[in-house]
């Protein structure tokens, strides 16, 4: 296991000082979040960041993420072109010593909360999903700003995308990221990269937008598209986590054995009677899932890819990006240490 924690660049508030003193600290997961989606990221940018890592005892070797381009997705206008784009960034991070390479394949929304603010009766906050919130919400017809969802695009760019996608389906979704997989995965092979797609979040459809990544059923047939060892997941147990039909130690076990796990986010969330969800604190009791259970999976089927604590609480008054602050990510850092530290000397 090669642990690792996310880091936003120079903006983050977070110094790479205070993740070196994580114990057990390895890897730091980042991108060059300066360059749009469907350009090419200059080797400055990238040479940079890997210096910073190492002048902080750190390795940067994740690369989270290099964003699909959303005409990719939906195979239109100048798809070739942006295909090679995004071989070329595979090439010039790979040059750079990054392994593992991570994406989604979610039309226009990366994720959906509603609030990212939630106050617990100790005091911490974290990012929820209430469908009360989101009953009469209709984005073809109402100006809305969901927390999470880039705000680059206008309302109309929105409705767009929305129509696009619904003429496209589930189907033309399937044919399209199978012709985005057969243009990458055999440049990361050959630049030893592996590329691990990210699940959707949360892994059903939202306003009629079609989703694919969400269940063993899509996973399976995901995996067989390409047939590689570089084509890989990045398993997040919060996200396939938050659908009670999702057996998420049982998924970790499965694919971890294949070898098709390059990563997995490691978080927990409780699910609500109504299918909605919080974002709870790593340890198994706080939520729905049994986090001791996904570690001891991973670790009986010889996993040996990375590992990073996933979206945290923000506690003792941090402030910062929700998610993603320092205190309750190191904490959950730990826990996943001391799981994994437990977990492999009960199996030898």
């Amino acid at each position: 296991m090669k642990l690792s924690f996310r880091w936003y660049g120079e903006s983050d508030p977070i110094s790479l000082e205070y993740i070196s003193q994580i114990p057990g600290m390895r890897s730091i997961v980042t991108a060059v979040y300066d360059v749009k989606p469907g350009q090419v990221w200059p080797e400055e940018s990238l040479a940079a960041l890997k210096k910073d890592c190492e002048d902080h005892g750190l390795i940067f070797d994740v690369v989270e993420s290099i964003p699909v381009h959303e005409d990719i997705k939906l195979g239109r206008g100048n798809v070739e072109e942006l295909l090679e784009v995004y071989c070329e960034n595979i090439r010039r991070c790979a040059a750079y010593g990054v392994k593992c390479v991570t994406y989604n394949f979610m039309p226009v929304f990366d994720w959906t909360r509603t609030q990212l603010d939630k106050k617990a009766p100790d005091g911490s906050t974290s990012l929820v999903m209430y469908w009360d919130q989101m009953r009469g919400l209709d984005p073809l017809k109402d100006d809305i700003h969901l927390p999470g969802w880039d705000s680059s695009y206008t309302q109309d760019e929105v409705r767009e995308l929305i129509g696009a996608y619904g003429e496209l389906g589930e189907e033309g979704l399937w044919a399209n990221l199978e012709r985005f997989l057969k243009k990458v995965i055999p440049v990361a092979e050959e630049c030893g990269v592996k590329m691990a797609i990210h699940p959707d979040d949360p892994p059903y459809p939202i306003f009629g937008l079609p989703r694919i990544i969400t269940c063993e059923t899509n996973l399976d047939r995901f995996l067989k598209l390409v047939d590689s060892p570089a084509n890989c997941l990045c398993l997040c147990t919060g996200s396939l986590g938050c659908a009670r039909s999702n057996d998420v130690t049982a998924m970790v076990r499965k694919y971890s054995a294949m070898g098709r796990i390059a990563f997995m986010h490691i978080r927990n969330v409780k699910i609500m009677e109504d299918g909605s969800f919080e974002e709870r604190a790593h340890l198994s009791s706080c939520g729905s899932l049994d986090i001791y259970e996904i570690v001891r999976a991973l670790v009986e089927t010889g996993f040996d890819g990375y590992v990073r604590p996933d979206h945290g609480r923000m506690i003792w008054g941090e402030t910062g990006k929700p998610g993603y602050g320092l205190y309750d990510r190191a904490l959950g850092a730990t826990y996943i240490n001391g799981l994994f530290e437990a977990c492999e000397k009960a199996n030898k």
